[in-house]
């Protein structure tokens, strides 16, 4: 029998089996929570989003199944420590209540609900956030062959860089040789070396223990020499993981993000489409390596701006809708043609426009902006006391009342309505969730 012990340093997050077997177990719980937690995020540098978040849910089912005796029927024993009142026979009055709630009082069934509080990473938090989400109706177009983004397996070599060697067959390799060629193992050396050991404490030898002395040293010498001939890994034994370089064929896409930044766009307003902005910049950036993304603000001119300037920069003027939209055709026309790009448009605005420029709007996004486009949102920021904005969908400014009738004609337009922080996430999800087919 044979043990292996691998003496290497233990990689950080040795432990990330069971993380992972329990984040799947209490996922329900865990999604729930991070749900709940990003509305209450801030937005000041995207650092508080993008950190992980620490959760804190019911400990009721988290535990590991496990055998135990029955407490029905039976006779058993307890030693219970710190006992001064009852000896052998006497009857324990059973508890009132049942177990803790976190200090608060017991529930009905008299099953315990502590709590659990843990503290996820960025990565987790971030995976669970944006679970079951994509771009939709993303579509192959023009396909090439991109530049090298990844490698691939491609089997086992004898040479190789020490990081990717192949531990286990290695290991085979060697205990097949070792076996073939008979090599004698550390326990057979060990006996021989006792053995002569004790012959030599003796103080008289006779004879025949003088001849099987010699026997016993010229056995051990072989022994030796042949452990040594005969090493436990041979450069023979060495496989290593070898990998190609592969050129992956990609969909291309690129998502516009337009976002009214005029004087009717007060600092509420701004926070909640940044928020709308920043969760989709996340969404893309940890999702789809090979998307692209276009930053365009407007109030009565319209502009591209890097990512800084267009969460952080603060700027008022009068309102121009279709400017961002002109400016959003202009870009599509010169860098990214529909025959090749997956184009999407996202767009934030409180409703107010200019005139009769919501009539232009319906007219840039029916005859030039939707017949390229795989999916556009719109998301209209209205008060936090217009319940009536929120509930009716018919009810609003020329720019919701232009947008409806883009709907109406165009099923890959959709648009929402939000008042506060925590109408943002599930808009959000709304717009990504994976369309049914037919639906």
């Amino acid at each position: 029998m044979h043990n292996f012990i691998d003496r290497r340093s233990n990689p950080k997050g040795k432990s990330l089996g069971n993380r992972q077997r329990f984040l799947r177990r209490a996922r329900e719980n865990i999604k729930e929570r991070v749900d709940r937690s990003v509305c209450d995020k801030t937005i000041q540098g995207g650092k508080d989003v993008t950190e992980g978040e620490q959760v804190t849910i019911p400990s009721k089912g988290l535990k590991e199944p496990r055998l135990t005796h029955s407490r029905q029927g039976g006779n058993r024993r307890y030693v219970l420590p710190g006992n001064k009142d009852f000896v052998v026979g006497d009857t324990i009055p059973r508890p009132q209540g049942g177990g803790g709630e976190g200090g608060r009082k017991a529930s009905e069934d008299g099953d315990g609900a502590d709590e659990f509080s843990f503290t996820l990473t960025q990565e987790e938090y971030l995976e669970i956030l944006f679970d079951g989400l994509e771009l939709p109706d993303l579509v192959e177009k023009a396909m090439v062959e991109t530049e090298t983004i990844g490698t691939r397996r491609a089997g086992l070599t004898t040479a190789g860089s020490p990081n990717n060697l192949n531990l286990v067959r290695t290991m085979r390799n060697s205990l097949g040789r070792r076996i073939a060629l008979q090599r004698p193992s550390m326990v057979a050396q060990r006996d021989i070396e006792k053995q002569i050991e004790e012959l030599e404490a003796l103080d008289r030898l006779t004879p025949a223990q003088e001849a099987y002395l010699e026997e016993l040293r010229a056995k051990g010498k072989r022994i030796e020499t042949k452990r040594r001939v005969v090493g436990y890994i041979d450069p023979l034994d060495l496989r290593y993981d070898t990998f190609v370089p592969e050129k992956i064929k990609q969909s291309k896409a690129v998502v516009f993000c337009l976002m009214d930044v005029s004087g009717s766009m007060q600092e509420r307003e701004k926070d909640l489409a940044k928020r709308f902005f920043l969760l989709l910049h996340l969404f893309l950036e940890r999702c789809y390596e090979h998307t692209e993304l276009v930053f365009v603000r407007h109030t009565h001119h319209a502009e591209e701006v890097d990512e800084e300037t267009f969460f952080y920069a603060r700027e008022t003027g009068g309102t121009i809708v279709s400017t961002a939209l002109e400016k959003m055709k202009e870009i599509v026309q010169a860098r990214y043609p529909a025959d090749e790009w997956n184009i999407y448009g996202a767009q934030a605005s409180d409703g107010e426009n200019f005139g009769n420029d919501s009539q232009r709007c319906k007219t840039l996004l029916l005859e030039d902006l939707l017949p390229v486009c795989q999916f556009y949102a719109y998301m209209e920021i209205v008060e936090e006391d217009a319940e009536n904005l929120l509930s009716n969908a018919e009810a609003g400014e020329d720019l919701w009342q232009a947008y409806r009738q883009v709907k109406e004609e165009a099923k890959h337009f959709e648009m929402q309505r939000v008042a506060q922080a925590s109408h943002i996430y599930p808009i959000f999800r709304e717009f990504f969730l994976p369309k049914v087919a037919g639906a």
